[in-house]
């Protein structure tokens, strides 16, 4: 568990009602060490709903506001970030805005419905010397972190092509009694990209990127497909892309995937071994190597080089750790983060990412829609090479 001194950074929410299950996340990890508290919000854009918000996470009704614009006025100098957790359509106007008026800003992927918008943001950003981190909770998993740290040790050889998949039901299922369940509104519109690569391949992107210790991808072809309940949307996105050194991947990401609630599985295979894992277990990484050797590492070994940190053994082993502790190890990096800004010191944790890791990944999603439409390979734009350069947004 971490542990501080210090008093806990002070947090304003965007978005984010206690009744949404991105809000309850966000709150939930945020305080889960004790490094952030949450101390003002506009919640919703219903007033009944806003303010029942308020209640609910305890923050003065004085410091609840009517709408964003309100809350960047009233709460100058008295945050230390606000958490920006509006559905993705509306980010961009209050990312900016909130940057422009000198807040740091954590924000819910997807960082924006387009890389133009990303661009834009990071130019704000850079403008500004600004503070963005954008949360991407797979990442924040302890045996993900060991995974990474395993591909840089060299312990899988020369890596050779990644499986990832995300196959979930949402969009296929129905209820008891034949009801559609139905999503927000805005998840059933689609943008630049479809919305199920702003909720899901945005993830997949993160992770590859992550795992591989930034591998980018050159060219894509995809089949963009909708086997659900809202045929005006995308549910279902397969995808072979060619990265860099010779690296290769499959995708598979889809809301119509009866029998999957949230079956995200990622393998890597290299020249000397591969690993696997499952969100559904979580602790554990599935090894196999050019020797033949099998095993399987566990976050409770207690010999990994990342995971056995006790930040990331809040609890004893057998008590499993889960999605909620892993996006509260984000919430830990970006703490630290800021305090080294507040202190004008160098922090070098990589598990903080901003405007420029989101534009890359929607230049991975656009090169995907086009070769879908296409029906051929298509080439992936690269921020600072097909367009002007962008400095990392992540001070």
């Amino acid at each position: 568990m971490t542990s501080t001194f210090l008093p806990p950074l002070r947090l304003g929410f965007i978005g984010g009602g206690s009744t949404s299950a991105v809000g309850y996340t966000h709150f939930s990890s945020s305080h889960l060490d004790s490094l952030f508290q949450l101390e003002a919000g506009v919640f919703s854009r219903r007033e009944a709903v806003n303010r029942a918000s308020g209640r609910a996470y305890q923050v003065d009704e004085n410091r609840v506001y009517p709408d964003w614009r309100a809350l960047l006025d009233g709460e100058q100098g008295r945050l230390d970030a606000i958490s920006v957790l509006t559905p993705t359509p509306d980010h961009t106007d209050i990312v900016i805005a909130a940057i422009e008026a000198g807040f740091p800003v954590i924000c819910e992927k997807s960082l924006a419905t387009s890389s133009a918008d990303c661009q834009r943001i990071g130019e704000a950003v850079s403008r500004h010397d600004g503070f963005l981190a954008v949360t991407f909770n797979y990442s924040g998993y302890p045996m993900v972190r060991e995974l990474r740290e395993l591909v840089q040790r060299g312990e899988l050889g020369t890596l050779h092509h990644v499986e990832v998949e995300m196959p979930q039901e949402g969009f296929a299922r129905h209820t008891a009694t034949g009801e559609k369940p139905q999503p927000q509104p805005w998840r059933l519109s689609d943008y630049t990209v479809p919305t199920i690569s702003l909720d899901l391949g945005s993830h997949v992107h993160h992770l590859v990127d992550f795992v591989t210790g930034g591998l980018k991808p050159l060219a894509v072809t995809a089949q963009q497909s909708s086997y659900g309940n809202f045929p005006a949307v995308v549910d279902n996105v397969n995808c072979l892309a060619r990265y860099e050194n010779g690296f290769s991947a499959s995708i598979w990401y889809s809301k119509s995937a009866l029998g999957y609630r949230n079956g995200l599985r990622l393998r890597l295979f290299g020249s000397e071994g591969s690993a696997e894992w499952l969100q559904t277990a979580p602790e554990q990484l599935q090894l196999g190597f050019a020797d033949g050797r099998r095993m399987q590492l566990d976050l409770g070994a207690g010999n990994l080089r990342v995971a056995s940190q006790p930040r990331y053994n809040r609890f004893k082993p057998g008590h499993p750790t889960g999605f909620i502790e892993a996006f509260a190890n984000l919430y830990s990096d970006i703490a630290a983060r800021l305090r080294a800004r507040q202190a004008q010191t160098a922090d070098s944790s990589p598990f903080v990412f901003g405007a420029l890791h989101a534009e890359e990944g929607l230049q991975l999603l656009e090169a995907i829609d086009r070769a879908a439409h296409q029906q051929a390979w298509v080439d992936v734009l690269r921020p600072g090479l097909d367009q002007a350069p962008l400095r990392n947004t992540a001070p």
